[in-house]
């Protein structure tokens, strides 16, 4: 996708999941499973698609496993099928980490595969001055279009302030920002940043889980400007997907009318409680990869929960939460669309 086709996809809004890995029982990695994934991310309606990001486990870049190449050619090629037999735009979006070597390797790999932007971590730079950080994005840009990421420190980001976001949204490369600081004060922070900066090619993006309605509900305004969050990149997305694609859209009309009714505020709890779930935020997120798991599981999507880090399981009792909002919340869940398509999209 040309980059200025790019902004146009992303300013306009759109419901973008991050791709888990599927895993069978010996922890191999399951081709006929992952494909399957983005054919229901992609037939779900979704308008892009995040790899080799948190969810699809960073640990897919350890040397004993290398899989970052694999995951990132498959997820490629099949979203390259999809786009030419639907005909309409669809996001690749690749996860770009580490210092400035490692960083332009895994962002030029990106690029030749076809990805249209690098969503960049900075996780690797805890403790480093501003302008080095920035110094790096500017980097990083010159091999793929960005997509900044403000990751929450509780799964290993780092506090990025008013001032970091203020140079980093002049970088010309620059299509969208994700905020996902799970930070009321650092996602105004991001804002703030952009209004200031004047530009209007920049799309925002939340990835705050945690209050997914109220950030795509809520006019920011600063200094004169109105901005609206455009749409979501986010974990959450890559469960119920068809739904969050549906509520993305309830939420852009409701945005436009004067009034947005209060219903949407228990909404937005009922999602959050959801979220709190399966990501496992009574236990400070350990169990966030296989909650998302094994929603996907019950649907039949994936074999197992496991991730590449053994240790990585659900918490005590995080299962039958699950159930619990699943059976309370049933409007979030698409659990019939996957059922009428799931062994077309298991099918090799």
């Amino acid at each position: 996708m040309e980059t200025s086709d790019l902004r146009t996809h992303l300013l306009a809004g759109q419901a973008m999941p991050a791709l888990p890995l599927a895993l069978d029982e010996q922890r191999q990695w399951s081709i006929r499973h992952e494909r399957a994934l983005v054919r229901y991310y992609f037939e779900a309606g979704a308008g892009g698609l995040a790899v080799a990001v948190h969810s699809t486990q960073f640990e897919i870049r350890e040397p004993q496993h290398a899989l970052l190449k694999p995951v990132l050619k498959l997820a490629a090629e099949e979203v390259t099928r999809l786009r030419i037999k639907a005909n309409r735009p669809f996001a690749l979006i690749a996860g770009v980490c580490g210092k400035t070597p490692q960083a332009i390797e895994e962002a030029e790999l990106a690029h030749s595969l076809g990805y249209d932007a690098g969503l960049l971590s900075l996780a690797a730079w805890r403790g480093a001055e501003i302008p080095e950080i920035v110094a790096h994005c500017r980097e990083v840009a010159k091999r793929i279009p960005l997509v900044g990421f403000y990751l929450q420190p509780a799964v290993g980001g780092l506090v990025l302030p008013f001032d970091f976001w203020r140079a980093f949204v002049e970088i010309p490369e620059v299509v969208a920002v994700k905020m996902a600081p799970f930070n009321r004060y650092q996602t105004i922070d991001v804002i703030r940043a952009l209004a200031a900066s004047g530009r209007e090619d920049i799309a925002l993006y939340t990835g705050n889980d945690d209050n997914i309605v109220l950030d795509l509900l809520t006019s920011w305004e600063f200094g004169g400007t109105r901005r609206f969050i455009s749409g979501g990149l986010l974990g959450q997305f890559g469960v119920w997907t068809k739904k969050a694609v549906e509520l993305l859209e309830e939420m852009k009309a409701a945005r436009q009318k004067e009034n947005i009714p209060a219903s949407w505020l228990a909404k937005n709890t009922a999602l959050t409680d959801a979220n709190a779930v399966i990501f496992d935020a009574a236990n400070h997120f350990r169990g966030c990869l296989p909650g998302i798991h094994e929603v996907l599981r019950r649907q039949g999507l994936l074999p197992t929960t496991h991730c590449l880090n053994p240790h990585e399981v659900l918490s005590p009792g995080q299962a039958e939460e699950i159930t619990r909002v699943s059976l309370a919340y049933p409007w979030l869940t698409d659990d019939d669309f996957v059922t009428r398509n799931r062994d077309r999209w298991l099918a090799q």
